[in-house]
């Protein structure tokens, strides 16, 4: 069950900020991420910035305690649900202080990029502009886009590689208002490049799903149920066609370029 985000070492986040008027602009949240999804498989046609440093991504962080790591399960849950509610929060709609650099950061190719804290380092992440999402006690923040150069220091200190969590094999019933994601387990990721690639799950998948179903979703704070795919459930999951929507990974990391790393289906949620 997705929850406020309540950290047991730093106490409470910051809660988003109250909406001061109507939420009138969901519907052009929505068709942003429908423009993207259409645009995904011409992701090859979009070329980097000559600067590396003008390369934008949207930043994550995951909490992983040294002493009580969490579920690589639900810390994936909460990384895909953050990412979605960042991807259709008010603030990144038209008038919104967030839509320019998501905005741009939707026109090039859709980069994310996972980061680890703990303690003092986590309490720190909390303070950047961003979601947290916490899921059976795992909690993690997306952050919104930027510009490599522009990213904050308090993220930037943060370590990206060698960041990862056992499987764990989860047996219990999917949760019947989420959105669930299939990761190829033919695949080794590590869990931040997992994170990264459930964030983008999200965002292909809300761009499928007609307004009034992701509306909904979104009502209910985003849920999502993550599960790993034996080489026998990924077979099939790719065979439903139109019913799912896969990430095509462009192959920076860890995986070849043309992998499909994640399956979102949509005909979990209504």
């Amino acid at each position: 069950m997705t929850e406020p985000h309540r950290d047991p070492e730093t106490g409470p986040g910051p809660e988003p900020e109250p909406a001061t008027e109507p939420d009138t602009s969901l519907t052009d949240r929505h068709a942003a991420l429908v423009r993207m999804a259409d645009g995904a498989d011409r992701f090859g046609s979009r070329r980097d910035p000559d600067d590396p440093g003008d390369v934008r991504a949207m930043p994550m962080v995951l909490h992983i305690p040294k002493a009580e790591p969490p579920a690589r399960s639900a810390l994936l849950r909460a990384a895909a649900t953050a990412t979605a509610l960042v991807c259709l929060d008010l603030r990144v709609g038209p008038d919104g202080p967030w839509h320019g650099e998501y905005t741009a950061w939707l026109d090039a190719r859709i980069r994310k990029v996972s980061r680890r804290a703990r303690g003092a380092q986590w309490a720190a992440a909390q303070e950047v502009d961003g979601i947290t999402t916490t899921v059976d006690g795992a909690s993690a923040r997306a952050y919104v886009p930027c510009r490599l150069r522009d990213l904050d220091p308090r993220l930037r200190k943060l370590q990206v590689e060698g960041t990862d969590l056992p499987l764990d094999d989860r047996t219990d019933a999917p949760d019947p208002d989420a959105l669930v994601l299939w990761v190829n387990g033919t695949l080794d990721m590590t869990v931040g490049k997992t994170a990264a690639q459930v964030g983008h799950a999200v965002m292909l998948a809300a761009g499928r799903l007609p307004f009034e179903t992701v509306d909904r979703w979104f009502g209910r704070g985003c849920p999502t149920d993550v599960r790993i795919a034996d080489a026998a459930r990924w077979a099939e999951s790719t065979a439903l066609g139109d019913a799912v929507v896969g990430v095509r990974d462009a192959g920076y990391t860890e995986v070849a370029p043309g992998s499909t790393t994640v399956l979102a289906d949509l005909r979990s949620i209504t």
